[in-house]
Parts: structure tokens; C-alpha cells; sequence
């Protein structure tokens, strides 16, 4: 595993690969190097007092936040073991940052609702399972926009961007690939030559000092004419959340992750 682990201050900004599924908890071994990132990161940063995550796999009409006190998981996933409906991650909901939430994106221009029933799906409690495996940080899920507006997923980031300076973790949580066609028939012969030469279109594009905030903002919006970009990400659920990271932020993000899961490179990004 290739990773730049850098000390982070209160307010990090995450955005990574939750993997596939709970495979992750399942001891699957082309996820052990995402394993032992996710294992790994939280010693490089201050522990947070709460968690925001912008999970791939919640879509609403307009921004959605949990505002319930204790919710539940939900198994989205289907076709695994049965150790697989039975994880646990009993992480208290935070009613008050939920509300807080909820005014930032509408005094921000953006539509949001509270929802007080909803569950964390796995893009939530696969990876924070890992990186804070006794579930004491309180944590809210933001919803992804069916709209799937790129810019408007940047806004969202742009009006969160208060929480950065809190000491909280928002984690964008997703796949730099997501072409689930090419994961399971993938022959594991070789590299990728499409997958690669997106991801470092990606890469140079989160991570690179010489373009201003507003050249890295226009690049993601059209991020669909990078080359290979509809092969990696024939639908951009996975990807979304990368583009609120990035408004949450208006510097270049650090490499941190950048290896292969299911023999496909894919990436990480620390703020």
C-alpha cells in the first residue's frame, strides 16, 4: 500500500473507497490494503467530536440529513453471508449538528430536510467500523442529490464549510472507480489502462498546487469529459461525494491512498 499520512487538524475533510459491500469486514483479500488504510488513518488526526459522512449510497430529492438519536443500520447490500446482516455499529445520531446541518445548506441556496427515521447504510458503518470500531463518535449522514448536478455538489461542500472549523470529520465516502461491470468480470491481468489514466486525471486534478481553486472547481463539474470518465463512473453516485469534499475546501488535497481494490486503482484524498 502506497499512502502520505499526514497529521490532521480539527475540521479534516476525508474522501474514500468504502469498498465493495461489506467485504471490507469480511476478510476479502484484495480489500486488506484497504483495510489497513482505513485502520490506520484516525491516528493521523485529532479525534473528532462527531462524524459527517456523504455516503454514495443515499439519494433524495434535496440534501436529507439523519437527525435521529440512535439510528440503525441498514443492510443494503445483498447476496453475502450471513455475518454480513449481522454488524453492528451502534454510533449515536447528533440531533443538534443534524439541525446545524440543516440551516448551513439552506442558508447556502441548497433544498434540505431533516429525516429522523433513516438508517446509516454501509457507506457509513463499513468504513467507520474500521477507522473507530467502538462507535462512541456521534455521527450524522448527509444524502447525495438524485439531481446528480455536480456543481450543485460543490455548493453543498461550499455551505458545510463552516464545520470545518469544528473539530469535525467529514468523510466523503465513495470509489474513485465504480464500473461494477469491470469488478466482477475483472481477469486480474494486468493494469487497467482506462481505469489508470482516469484516476490520475483525478489525482492531478484534487491534488495539484498549480491549479486555483476555481480551475480544480471547474474541472469537476465537467469531469465527465476527462478521458475514460463514463467507463470509471457509468453512474456517479461514487464520485459525488469527492466533488462536496472538494467545496468543502478550496486548497489542494493530499494523496493518501492510492493503490488497487479488486484489481482496480483507485484513491483516497485528505484536506
Amino acid at each position: 500500500m502506497k499512502s502520505e499520512l499526514a497529521g490532521a487538524q480539527p475540521g479534516s475533510v476525508l474522501f474514500i473507497p468504502h469498498g465493495g459491500g461489506p467485504l471490507p469486514l469480511l476478510g476479502e483479500t484484495s480489500h486488506q490494503d484497504l483495510v489497513s488504510f482505513l485502520t490506520e488513518i484516525p491516528k493521523t488526526f485529532v479525534e473528532p467530536s462527531a462524524i459527517v459522512v456523504i455516503s454514495a449510497h443515499w439519494e433524495e430529492d434535496k440534501a436529507t440529513i439523519t437527525s435521529g438519536a440512535a439510528p440503525s443500520l441498514l443492510y443494503d447490500y445483498s447476496g453475502f453471508p450471513a455475518e454480513a446482516y449481522q454488524i453492528e455499529y451502534p454510533a449515536p445520531g447528533d440531533p443538534i449538528l443534524a439541525d446545524k446541518i440543516h440551516h448551513l445548506l439552506l442558508e447556502g441556496g441548497i433544498e434540505a430536510k431533516l429525516d429522523n427515521q433513516r438508517p446509516f447504510d454501509h457507506g457509513v458503518f463499513i468504513p467507520l467500523k474500521l477507522m473507530y470500531p467502538e462507535a462512541a463518535i456521534p455521527c450524522v449522514q448527509v444524502s447525495l442529490i438524485k439531481s446528480f448536478d455536480p456543481e450543485t455538489h460543490i455548493r453543498m461542500g461550499k455551505a458545510l464549510s463552516a464545520l470545518c472549523k469544528e473539530n469535525i470529520l467529514i468523510l466523503g465516502s465513495g470509489f474513485s472507480f465504480h464500473n461494477l461491470r469491470a469488478f466482477l468480470f475483472n481477469s486480474g491481468e494486468g493494469p487497467d489502462s482506462k481505469n489508470e489514466v482516469f484516476d490520475q486525471w483525478l489525482i492531478d486534478t484534487c491534488t495539484n498546487s498549480v491549479l486555483s481553486s476555481e480551475e480544480r472547481e471547474k474541472r469537476l463539474i465537467s469531469w465527465s469529459n476527462a478521458p475514460f470518465a463514463r467507463y470509471c463512473h457509468p453512474r456517479e453516485d461514487h464520485l459525488l461525494p469527492l466533488h462536496v469534499c472538494c467545496g468543502l475546501s478550496r486548497s489542494p488535497a493530499k494523496l493518501v491512498f492510492d493503490d488497487k481494490i479488486m484489481g482496480k486503482k483507485v484513491s483516497a484524498f485528505l484536506w
